[in-house]
């Protein structure tokens, strides 16, 4: 499933209509049967349907859908909001389709009391108003009808392809359909993965209409949703004649006196995901209280300065296949100096938390890297990376990230709902895993620890990544749906989870792999 921008979703249409020669209205068509379908499970056929039209293809798709519900028998109006002599194109046809078919259309315009009057005797809404044509403020009278059919909290609303009043590629929302459902068309929009935007949709249904992949490739950029399908495809499958050192020998490297538990957390996630071999590099002053904690992975102390790092570490004398760097090392010179030792070994490197502070002065040595250098930024952490603002980065979170993992050559992963994983190439995946009890000190460094295990393991780094940071999601999915609520999770808990939740995706794998 791929992702796309307002402006690749028309170029796909256009490609598809002038070089492969299928017909406007035939896609048109296609995609009021496919959104219907949607319907007829859903409404109830004692219902009262409205559904609310604009001029573009959205209002197209509205025709359709209320011409294939008034022919199931369900009691539809379709009130065509702007008057009738602005639909042009595929929409007119489908309008003169639907009236042909003698069904009758109901005028907002003369008619604004009615409507109103009428709102509170329908059920369901079906909105076809704007799709992803809005560009600026909403005008007059799309705000004052979205904000009547918001007010009517009864109401059950789907939007068709995205909520009225939002902004296709994400952004800033004044007014905008607060829908229960959202049946995306064809391919979902940047904004369904953004936030405020995302919050408008409700639940999100994509339904394919038959445009061919080749308009797809032709015209948008590499951006996919990474699924359960997608993880239970690629997770490595363990050979019976492996030992401990087949599964990677890692370093985590972190803590101080007052953040002791995030190295020590890093540490057990990557046990529980899976390393075969973990040494712990940490300041001397706090090893005693690290040792007691984990005895499974063998200590690297470290010379230490008021409880940090001093800034020396022997890495030379350490066999390792990967690193991680960074949780609860602080923000100290020392740190800074531990950091660059380890950017410049030949061996993958992850870098988290306080080893991200320090960013512009790694930037010469990341530039000449070989092997794989991962970055977890929250949206915080990147904007101080960037020297932008937080709101800076959550407005265009696909395009920073990507420009920042091709500028670097780094894989990026950009944290926070539908977190962002960017590959050196550019190509970005989405994460459908997780949730708000995710929203929790600690968390964080649980993703590092994951992702070192992750990439000593598969043998492709971005997949090792994006199963990573789904794995981690799905362990937080796996609380609330049995035991947790969002708001009493731990860090800790995410930990433990980690072993069901692998469990559940390897069974399906074997099932996987028997189907091949």
């Amino acid at each position: 499933m791929h992702v796309v921008t307002a402006s690749e979703m028309y170029a796909i249409d256009r490609y598809t209509i002038q070089q492969i020669g299928m017909s406007e209205e035939s896609l048109m068509e296609n995609a009021g049967q496919a959104v219907a379908a949607v319907l007829l499970e859903r409404i109830q056929p004692a219902q009262r349907v409205a559904v609310l039209a604009g001029t573009g293809n959205n209002g197209g798709d509205g025709f359709v859908v209320a011409r294939v519900l008034k022919s199931y028998g369900y009691t539809t109006d379709l009130w065509l909001i702007p008057p009738k002599e602005k639909v042009k194109g595929a929409a007119k046809k489908a309008l003169e389709i639907y009236e042909n078919s003698g069904y009758e259309v109901k005028n907002y315009i003369g008619n604004e009391k009615e409507f109103i009057e009428q709102l509170r005797h329908y059920d369901v809404i079906i909105d076809a108003l704007l799709g992803i044509g809005i560009n600026g403020a909403l005008r007059s009278p799309y705000k004052e009808i979205i904000e009547k059919v918001n007010e009517a909290k009864e109401l059950v609303v789907y939007a068709i392809d995205v909520p009225s009043g939002i902004p296709a590629d994400g952004g800033a929302v004044e007014t905008a359909i607060q829908a229960d459902v959202t049946i995306t068309i064809q391919y979902p929009k940047l904004s369904a993965y953004t936030f405020p935007t995302a919050d408008y949709y409700g639940e999100l249904i994509v339904v394919d209409i038959g445009i061919p992949p080749l308009s797809l490739e032709k015209n948008a950029e590499f951006r996919q949703l990474w699924s359960e399908a997608a993880v239970v495809r690629t997770l490595p499958v363990r050979k019976r004649s492996s030992h401990k050192g087949t599964y990677g020998k890692g370093l985590v490297i972190g803590g101080s006196r007052n953040m002791t538990g995030a190295v020590i957390m890093t540490a057990k996630a990557a046990l529980r995901s899976g390393a075969g071999l973990l040494t712990m590099a940490v300041p001397d002053d706090v090893y005693p209280v690290a040792a007691t904690h984990i005895p499974e992975v063998m200590y690297h102390p470290c010379s230490s300065l008021n409880g940090c790092f001093a800034g020396e570490i022997d890495l030379i004398t350490l066999d390792v296949d990967a690193i991680a760097a960074g949780p609860g090392m602080g923000r100290t010179k020392g740190a800074k100096s531990v950091v660059q030792k380890v950017l410049c070994q030949d061996v993958p490197v992850v870098l988290d938390a306080d080893a991200l502070y320090f960013w512009n002065d790694y930037v010469s040595i990341i530039r000449d890297r070989t092997k794989a250098t991962i970055l977890t930024p929250h949206p915080g952490e990147m904007a101080r990376m960037l020297g932008v603002s937080i709101d800076d980065v959550e407005r265009d979170r696909f395009g920073i990230a990507k420009q920042f993992a091709m500028n670097y050559g780094v894989y990026l992963v950009l944290k926070g709902p539908y977190t962002i994983v960017t590959t050196p190439d550019g190509k970005q995946y989405v994460n459908t895993s997780g949730n708000p009890a995710l929203a929790k000190g600690g968390s964080g460094d649980v993703l590092t620890g994951i992702i070192l295990a992750f990439i000593m393991q598969h043998d492709n780094v971005q997949e090792a990544i994006c199963n990573a940071v789904f794995v981690h999601g799905k362990a937080a999915d796996a609380l609330v749906e049995k035991e947790h609520s969002p708001m009493d999770v731990l860090a800790t808990d995410v930990i433990e989870a980690i072993p069901q939740t692998l469990f559940s995706l390897y069974k399906k794998g074997a099932s996987y792999q028997k189907q091949k």
